[in-house]
């Protein structure tokens, strides 16, 4: 494990396992792979009358990255609707060095892949789940 890339609140992220599983009768639900590493990931929503995040689960066969990443989008999403969760991707893409301005938390966590171009689609994967999800 590279201690540069995979550092502590990254670690604790995955570890947290927030979102983790499976919602019944879900109102959307998508899957997304990274044909490059393997990666997969599902998000299961159940969205209110205004398309907003009541609910959300996630199921990830993937590297730690991708579960931190997943955790941390259901630790912030709930609540939120397609602009919001576009919000918590500039948020996510500023931690990558992708977009200028500091991140928030928890996606701040992420500023270490930056220096790993290779790794950070594993930190969006999920997002572009959810992003198929709301759509």
């Amino acid at each position: 494990m590279n201690d540069q890339l995979y550092q502590e609140r990254i670690v604790a992220l995955a570890k947290a396992k927030t979102g983790a599983g499976k919602l019944n009768d879900p109102t959307k639900s998508a899957r997304r792979d990274n044909p490059l590493c393997g990666d997969r990931v599902t998000i299961d929503v159940r969205l209110d009358g205004q398309g907003k995040i009541t609910e959300i689960a996630n199921q990830v066969r993937g590297c730690l990255l991708c579960q931190a990443s997943a955790a941390a989008l259901a630790a912030t999403a709930v609540g939120r609707d397609a602009g919001g969760v576009a919000e918590l991707r500039h948020d996510a893409e500023r931690a990558l060095g992708r977009e200028p301005g500091e991140a928030g938390e928890p996606f701040s966590a992420f500023a270490p892949v930056a220096a790993h171009k290779s790794r950070q689609e594993c930190v969006l994967l999920p997002f572009e789940a959810l992003k198929d999800a709301l759509s």
